[in-house]
């Protein structure tokens, strides 16, 4: 969890999960050009960033050492 690859990948699983947050936030609102609140998908997608950031940090000390992954690597 210390080391720069960790955030690297962390980082990337965020991004990721605010790209999703923020379609899903203009999909519950139909996608209405005139009245989007901007804010309101913004929030969205920094929520999701934080929880995927949590995550990552919970998920350290799981699966294959040093990445933000519950899962082993395969064998």
């Amino acid at each position: 969890m210390f080391s720069k690859q960790f955030w690297r990948d962390a980082t990337e699983r965020a991004l990721k999960t605010a790209a999703q947050a923020g379609i899903l936030a203009l999909g519950a609102g139909q996608i209405n050009v005139i009245g989007l609140d901007v804010m309101n998908v913004v929030g969205f997608m920094v929520g999701g960033a934080v929880l995927s950031y949590l995550t990552s940090v919970v998920s350290a000390n799981f699966g294959t050492p040093g990445t933000p992954s519950l899962v082993g690597e395969p064998e």
